[in-house]
């Protein structure tokens, strides 16, 4: 259940909160194919299933800015935001790809408001997060993202 922020004022109270985690979502191969045709990064470890069986992952795997766009569906089952105008994916203040995401492994977004501040208009807040890997030891993803809401 997403936590609901209704408005620029509930936004302000959501600084340190823990927006904890959302499920779970299968990265498929199908998704893989997509990003690598929509990118233009067709390299054999995320596209050529046979050749990647013999690589050193055993198998193919998600691109880092596949990960990286996952957060964007999975974020809006933390976080639900009701009467604003606008929202704006504002940056990343930092991102690394700690391990690979293997094709028809499992993901899920955990999150945490880092800071909240007054912008023009609205508040920006920057995001701490993780795409945790099921079964792994390290995540998937681990960012700092930053969110522009205005009113």
């Amino acid at each position: 259940m997403p936590t609901v922020a209704n408005g620029i004022d509930d936004l302000r109270k959501l600084a340190g909160a823990d927006l904890g985690a959302g499920d779970w979502h299968e990265v498929t191969q199908k998704q893989i194919d997509t990003f690598a045709d929509a990118t233009g990064d067709h390299q054999w470890i995320h596209v050529d299933v046979e050749r990647a069986k013999t690589g050193p992952f055993g198998t193919t795997i998600a691109h880092g800015y596949l990960t990286l766009a996952l957060v964007i569906p999975l974020w809006t089952e933390l976080l639900r935001i009701e009467g604003i105008g606008m929202a704006v994916n504002y940056g990343l203040n930092r991102v690394r790809f700690p391990a690979p995401v293997p094709s028809g492994s499992e993901v899920r977004l955990h999150a945490r408001v880092a800071a909240v501040e007054d912008v023009a208009d609205g508040v920006q807040l920057a995001v701490d997060l993780t795409v945790e890997l099921r079964g792994a030891a390290k995540p998937a993803a681990v960012a700092q993202v930053v969110y522009r809401y205005h009113a």
